[in-house]
């Protein structure tokens, strides 16, 4: 299917992208003409993305993937290349929500499942993917954060650790890019309705939708050559 759109050309690939925040920034990648790799941990799970996001506007393709483990991410670089040779979009969704638990009450394996997840993974995918970034003169990284890297969280405190952690890695990678002409965005959304994590006392029809951060992630990577957003901060109309 030949595509066309502000992103025709453009290869994407989306962490986390068979569902929820990921999916729906695939679907508007596509949308937008761009051939879009969407990973999971699960095979089954990426099959079943592939076959819903198929036919959306560009091509879809799919790479089961777990992001906190070093060679499964060396996989989808290795994959990356051979089949595209470059990349243009990177967008670091996958994560662990947060766990309603006390900090001093949380397990040490439940804090490392948060870390190896939000910022080790995105580490992991950048280490991988950025070269080919850089081998075709350019591109954008995106990387999915929260409102709680901007905010105390409490019953979240190793939650919004990890998303402190990853925009420090991010205002840090921009800096480090600027050169090769890759952009380094951070998006840090309020609560968003996906089920995620729990929004206990939250009214749903107040919440973020997913659409609402891909539409977000869509104007950061059709922006004007000479501007950088380096940082959005996303929140519901309505105070959920």
């Amino acid at each position: 299917m030949s595509s066309s759109g502000a992103l025709a050309g453009e290869v994407g690939v989306v962490t986390g992208g068979t569902r929820g925040i990921g999916r729906a920034v695939a679907a508007t990648l596509l949308s937008l003409g761009a051939t879009v790799v969407i990973t999971g941990r699960s095979a089954a799970s990426v099959e079943s993305g592939v076959r819903e996001l198929s036919g959306l506007g560009g091509a879809c393709d799919g790479v089961a993937c777990d992001v906190t483990k070093l060679d499964s991410v060396e996989a989808l670089g290795r994959h990356l290349r051979q089949k595209y040779g470059r990349v243009n979009i990177l967008v670091n969704n996958a994560g662990i929500g947060a766990t309603s638990s006390l900090l001093h009450e949380l397990s040490p394996e439940a804090w490392d499942g948060i870390f190896d997840t939000n910022v080790r993974g995105v580490f992991y995918t950048m280490r991988a993917i950025v070269p080919l970034m850089i081998a075709a003169g350019g591109g954008h990284v995106v990387n999915v954060s929260s409102l709680a890297g901007k905010n105390p969280l409490p019953r979240g405190a190793a939650y919004a650790a990890s998303k402190w952690a990853l925009n420090g890695l991010s205002y840090s990678a921009a800096e480090e890019l600027r050169a090769n002409d890759i952009r380094v965005s951070v998006v840090c959304p309020g609560s968003v309705d996906t089920g995620f994590s729990p929004h206990t006392g939250k009214e749903p029809d107040k919440m973020l939708r997913p659409e609402d951060i891909a539409h977000v992630v869509a104007m950061l990577v059709t922006q004007r050559p000479r501007s950088f957003v380096s940082e959005v901060l996303i929140r519901p109309t309505q105070k959920p």
